[in-house]
Order: C-alpha cells, then structure tokens, then sequence
C-alpha cells in the first residue's frame, strides 16, 4: 500500500513566523512515517515557497538560506486535484528553454500557520481552489478566527459570554488620541487589555491602567495593525485552555489546561522563550493539567467549547481559551485558535492520544470534509450562454436574445 503523501505547510509572511516553524518541525519530527510520507512546505517572510528536507530541520532557518543544498524553489499548481508542487529547472545551455518539473504530489496538507497568510482563511482558500484537502478550519471560520474584533462580534451574536470591548482605527486615533482615549474610557473601565485585531501569539498586546499608559498601549497596537480591540480587564483571572478535535458533529474536547506563568497575562515570552530557548513552542509553557477548577466547571467549559466549535464549523484541533473570574462564578471566552500554538498536542497527550495519533486523526478530518464538498453539485446547466449577444453595432436588433 502506497504512503500518503502529507504536506505541512508553514511560515509565510506574519509575525507569528518563528512560532509556525517550531510547530511544523515539531509535527513533522511526530508523524508515522511507515504511513507518510513528510513532504514540508516552508514559505519564507518574503512569501517564496520551498520544499526539501533540510527544511525538517530547525537549524536551517538559524538563519535561513535559500540556496543550501536539498531546498528547492516551488510553486503549487492549482489545477484542482493536482496536488502538484513545481519547479522551475532553468536550461544548462545557452540557448535551451527551462522547464517545469514535479517535485512532488500532495495528497493532503497540514497547515501549521500562526497569524495572517495562513491561518486567516487566505491559505485554506488557495487549497480550496486547488482541490486539496486540508487539515484545519475552512476559508469563514479561519478569517473569523483571526480577526478578534469581528470574532467577539460573532461571539457576541450567538450569545457565548464575552468581555465587553470597544474597537478603534488608527486612522480615527491619529485624528485625534484623546477623542479615541475618551470613547475607550466611557465605554470600559480600567484596566483594560488592548490587542492587534489580526495578531497572535500576545504580539503587542498589552494591559493599561490609567491613561497614560492607554495611549502607550495604543501606539504598540496600532504599530501592528490599523484596528484595535480594547478589551475589559479583569482582576487577577484565572486562564483556563481547552482544545476540541473533529469535524461536522465528530467533535471531543481535551482536558483542561491553566497556565501557571504567574504574569497578569502570558505575553509572547512567557509562551515561547521562559525556560525553553524558543525551540518548543507552547508545548514548554509551564501549565497545570487537568485545570484544577473542579468537574462542573470543566464540564461547562468543555461543552462550550464544543458548541463553540459547531458555531464556527470548525475542523482539525483547535483551542479555544477562557478566562476566569476569581471573584464571581462567571467565565468569558477570549479567543478561539483555529491553528493553536504546537496544534495543542499536549492536551491531547493527557487524553491517551499521542502526537502521532492526533496527526492520523487531523488527517482523518481533512478527508472526510474533502469527500463532503464533492458531493456538492458544482455544476449547473442552461441555455443562458447561448440566448447571450455581447455589444453590438448602434440601432442592431437582437432578434429576441438576451443584449449585455
């Protein structure tokens, strides 16, 4: 039986870079490889696309060098079903034409993709018109996913609990700060947290306490991204993760996790850097698992997660985290990950799945949502084509058809 051919696709052009390649190697040092083969697809800041397999090693990106010997330059083909990654041999000769070459065929992808270009719904749409199945949250999902204004908006809408926030441009704070400060400040009361919309990983992201430190936080912000989401704070919550797997009513929630940083929020080096040298990923953050909060409240959470997960018809290993207050019994949602950091493995791990089978499950849904949009009727015939007459002279008739 002949292997599958497994594309992780990773990089690209966003912040969150180094996080989606400690992921992907991460992944592709997991994956069964009597059952795969590991086919990576590294896509560098500058967007250009390579496969080969020092690419499965992280000390080729310390730095990375597009020449070193096994990378190669490719492009996919986005014929549907091809699956096809090419590249382009140049001539020897002088005179002779260069010609496209198959490096290799992809059978199914995992994106492991942190922040824009890539978990934002932009990659799952070429996979789409590619006609390739793909392990994560499809083109809708991803780009709600991503963008935490219009998420919460979402959230709000289906009526899951959430922080109140506000939302500012920084165009409309570039006008006039203290216009922008003054509408935060009606709206929500100190502290507050005030995120990047399309960012990840805690990337500027940081908390105010008065005004002073609101505008700072603002320009931190704004320096990554034009729309800014300005959060209500709370004191001294309790985080609390958990991750659901599946696809289309096949679902299940992981136990629950509760960093254990000791920060007021886990910033970018609390969770790829304390302690680990940044080489393995959210997998290195100091947790506690199960998440000691007791069997109603994991029950809760859990079944939330769920739904939540239904809501957006997820598919693949998401996490989605939550904060607790310490002083009331109430819980909010504050994001949901679509591509979580380390594709939450070590959830998994606690529920008797290991990394390799987690992949086999990934890949499972990727599958099964490939053979669900094929039964879907792409086609639609009629005689409009032939009733259509495009232009024509000044004063012509039409004899009946339908004129553009």
């Amino acid at each position: 039986m002949s292997k599958i051919q497994l594309g992780v696709i990773f990089g690209s052009r966003t912040c969150e870079h180094e996080v989606a390649i400690i992921s992907a190697v991460q992944l592709m040092r997991n994956v069964n490889r009597e059952k795969y083969d590991v086919i990576p697809v590294y896509i560098s800041q500058k967007g250009e696309w390579f496969t080969g397999e020092p690419l499965m090693d992280i000390k080729t990106y310390t730095p990375f060098d597009p020449y070193k010997k096994g990378v190669i330059p490719v492009h996919l083909d986005l014929t549907a079903g091809s699956g096809a990654l090419l590249h382009y041999a140049p001539a020897k000769g002088l005179f002779g034409g260069g010609k496209e070459e198959v490096v290799a065929r992809l059978d199914v992808v995992i994106p492991v993709m942190h922040g824009l270009h890539g978990e934002d719904g932009s990659l799952q749409g070429l996979l789409e018109l590619a006609g390739l199945p793909y392990a994560s949250t499809g083109i809708t999902g991803s780009a709600v996913g991503m963008d935490k204004i219009t998420m919460k908006r979402f959230f709000r809408g289906c009526g899951f609990p959430i922080l109140p926030d506000c939302a500012l441009t920084r165009s409309q704070f570039e006008k006039d700060a203290e216009a922008a400060m003054n509408e935060v400040e009606a709206a929500l009361p100190y502290p507050v947290f005030v995120k990047p919309a399309c960012l990840g990983s805690s990337i500027g992201v940081s908390r105010a306490d008065d005004r002073a430190s609101l505008k700072e936080a603002l320009e931190l912000a704004f320096s990554y991204d034009r729309r800014v989401l300005v959060e209500q704070g709370l004191d001294k919550p309790i985080e609390v993760n958990c991750s659901v797997l599946g696809f289309d009513g096949e679902r299940k929630a992981s136990v629950l996790e509760m960093p254990n940083s000791g920060a007021a929020f886990l910033d970018f080096s609390e969770k790829y850097l304390a302690g680990s040298g940044g080489s393995k990923g959210m997998a290195s953050l100091k947790r506690i698992v199960p998440a000691p909060i007791g069997e109603e409240l994991t029950k809760a959470l859990q079944d939330l997660s769920l739904r939540v997960f239904d809501a957006m018809d997820c598919k693949g290993v998401v996490r989605i985290d939550y904060m607790l207050d310490r002083h009331s019994d109430n819980y909010y949602i504050t994001e949901i990950n679509t591509i979580p950091g380390s594709l939450a493995y070590y959830l998994w791990q606690e529920t008797g799945l290991n990394y390799g089978k987690l992949i086999d499950e990934m890949v499972d849904c990727a599958m099964k949502a490939y053979k669900e949009k094929e039964r879907n009727t792409f086609a639609f015939s009629s005689d409009i084509l032939s009733g259509v007459q495009l232009g024509g002279a000044k004063g012509g008739k039409t004899g009946g058809k339908l004129k553009l």
